[in-house]
């Protein structure tokens, strides 16, 4: 018997990264395929790939698939980079389908729950529910007149940019590292040999100085003057340098000028020292994170030695201190809460707990 080879696809959303959701859902997609498709009676998988985005970590999608022993044929599973705007907490596949030439098949895809605005040229294969479903997100896109800007504010090693990265990704928003634009300001500063007091020096460097930020297969990368110094800002000694020069007038003013115009264009989370009382005074949402001091080292000296770095505790203790003093009492711009923005104090909570936390409160007000 001769047979043809088709693709069958398929791709469904879960609404909480946990085991029994994963699970649930994955066969829900499968079953779905299974029965629409014939496969098993007339119709044979051949070969199955699962793909998943990068925040679903509770489970394997393809465990699933192994102990429910809907198919048999060879299964591969791989993990999606992370990507801007990409449709959160998804699951996709793709079959791999022998069928005998003589028969007349036309695959049926599926595209379940928010996974259907992946495909809305295949409503017509969802059931009521996910058509519904579309159908709503479709209007609410369409009602959405303003720009969502969320603010997060907090002092060095609050876990800002960890918890805005997660945010972004998994609500579709666009993530701009204010942070890392004022540690390349203050590495060029450093590599220029430019003093603070310096005003001249300082206004004429960053007449010359061009700062983008990129992502490139799920990784953001900065680039200062055209060269990527995404590696180098992370350094220890570049901390300081960031906290110093972010304190000269003329600086704030120059990045703040580009993230502004930034944010009026999309949908964006922004992270830093005064993003709620000065960036973005009018944004969305506005968070401010802390944490003590020995909370914050630990995390930060963890960080560097897990990277192979020499540091003692001690000292990033008290640079942590300094920092925190010197963004809180300078003259323009000072690091403070925002009267409208919610603390979230982070020692005793989880990545993963503040990431939910943030997340209602972003979801109340879109």
């Amino acid at each position: 018997m001769s047979e043809k080879i088709t693709a069958l696809r398929g791709a469904t959303t879960v609404e909480e990264n946990t085991r029994d959701e994963i699970v649930s859902k994955t066969r829900e997609l499968i079953e779905k395929l299974v029965a629409d498709n014939g496969i098993g009676t007339g119709v044979r998988a051949v070969w199955c790939l699962i793909s998943t985005t990068a925040d679903i970590t509770a489970f394997y999608p393809a465990r699933a698939l192994r102990e429910s022993g809907l198919l048999s044929c060879p299964l591969m599973s791989c993990l999606e980079p992370n990507m801007d705007n990409a449709l959160p907490l998804c699951i996709r596949v793709m079959i791999e389908l022998a069928v005998d030439e003589k028969t007349e098949f036309v695959p049926r895809h599926a595209y379940l729950h928010k996974a259907a605005l992946l495909r809305p040229d295949l409503a017509e294969a969802l059931g009521e529910d996910a058509r519904s479903e579309q159908v709503q997100t479709s209007r609410s896109a369409e009602a959405k007149n303003a720009i969502v800007n969320v603010a997060i504010d907090g002092p060095s090693g609050a876990g800002k940019s960890t918890v805005a990265k997660l945010l972004a990704r998994r609500l579709s928003m666009t993530y701009l590292d204010t942070g890392a634009m004022y540690r390349a300001i203050g590495l060029k500063m450093h590599r220029k040999g430019i003093c603070l007091d310096d005003v001249e020096g300082i206004e004429r460097t960053l007449d010359g100085t061009a700062i983008e930020v990129e992502t490139i297969d799920g990784i953001q990368h900065v680039f200062l003057d055209g060269k990527d110094v995404s590696g180098e800002i992370r350094r220890h000694y570049v901390s300081k340098l960031a906290s110093d020069f972010s304190a000269v007038r003329q600086v704030r003013l120059k990045l703040v000028e580009m993230q502004r115009n930034i944010a009026s264009e999309k949908d964006c989370i922004l992270d830093g020292r005064d993003i709620g009382t000065f960036v973005l005074p009018d944004a969305a949402v506005k968070f401010y994170l802390t944490a003590s001091v020995k909370v914050r080292a630990k995390r930060r000296f963890d960080e560097l030695k897990a990277k192979g770095e020499e540091c003692e505790l001690g000292t990033i203790e008290r640079d942590i201190e300094t920092r925190d003093y010197n963004d809180m009492h300078r003259e323009f711009a000072p690091l403070k809460k925002a009267d409208d923005a919610v603390e979230v104090v982070t020692d005793d909570m989880s990545v993963d707990q503040v990431v939910a936390f943030m997340i209602d409160i972003i979801n109340s007000k879109r």
